[in-house]
């Protein structure tokens, strides 16, 4: 726990017991919405609200410590994983896997860059394969 309150103090924000509990709760489930995050902690936190912990997870995205998923369902997850990676999108459950591939993402990198219009800055890619999960 220790070394997640340096993280969110190093972030610029204080390190309250709520949203070291809500950060923790994120580093165990990877990719979470606002109410699976509330569900976690509704034992240890029984009033915490969905808006809450969203206004918290939102603040963690403007400091750089988490991304925003929006699922095709329309509901916002969060990403723990701030490094460039893909998704892998299981329609089936709405549920988001990482899928580090280096050489794909290097390859859509090149190519967008060569075929972008001149007075577009590209701030980043954001690559989701979608499908279900095959049992």
């Amino acid at each position: 726990m220790r070394n997640i309150k340096e993280k969110i103090q190093g972030c610029g924000l204080k390190a309250t017991p709520q949203r070291l509990a809500i950060y923790n709760s994120m580093c165990k489930l990877g990719h979470a919405s606002a109410d699976m995050v509330v569900e976690m902690l509704k034992e240890i936190f029984p009033s915490i609200t969905v808006a809450t912990v969203y206004n918290v997870l939102e603040s963690f995205v403007e400091a750089g410590l988490l991304t925003r998923r929006l699922s095709m369902n329309h509901k916002m997850y969060f990403d723990i994983n701030v490094h460039e990676h893909a998704h892998l999108y299981d329609t089936g459950s709405n549920s988001y896997t990482d899928y580090d591939d280096q050489e794909l993402n290097r390859i859509v990198w090149a190519h967008v860059k060569e075929h972008m219009p001149q007075n577009f800055r590209l701030k980043n890619i954001d690559i989701q394969l979608i499908g279900t999960k095959q049992q």
